[in-house]
């Protein structure tokens, strides 16, 4: 599969739509706070289950938690402590679009994941 080439937004969201999981992964990035940038030496990276993020835009402004899960189906992450109401009264998880948040903790339990952010810092 291609990258988007067409100015086109019919194409553009197609290929969104189409998109292999292992680029879909990729396109589920948010930047990393002052602190991370600084040690990792890169602005964004891959959000993953267990991350620490704060939101930054939205109704949930300034509310931080761990990511409880990423869904690549449809670009949304779900963080801990951001719900809302059904009409029944029940609290359900709110889907938070990635590019909304900085990362402000990395889980880093993975032997890949540490592997690749000690790639950028040499």
């Amino acid at each position: 599969m291609q990258q988007i080439q067409s100015k086109q937004p019919r194409k553009q969201r197609k290929w969104r739509y189409d998109a292999p999981l292992h680029r879909r992964q990729k396109m589920l990035a948010a930047h990393l706070s002052k602190d991370l940038k600084e040690k990792y030496n890169r602005r964004s990276i891959s959000i993953r289950k267990g991350d620490q993020v704060k939101v930054m835009r939205g109704a949930f402004v300034g509310i931080g938690g761990e990511v409880l899960k990423v869904n690549l189906e449809k670009y949304k992450i779900y963080v801990d402590g951001i719900t809302q109401k059904k009409a029944d009264g029940t609290d359900v998880s709110r889907p938070i679009d990635p590019s909304n948040v900085l990362i402000t903790e990395l889980f880093i339990e993975d032997k890949e994941r540490r592997n690749m952010l000690e790639r950028k810092i040499e």
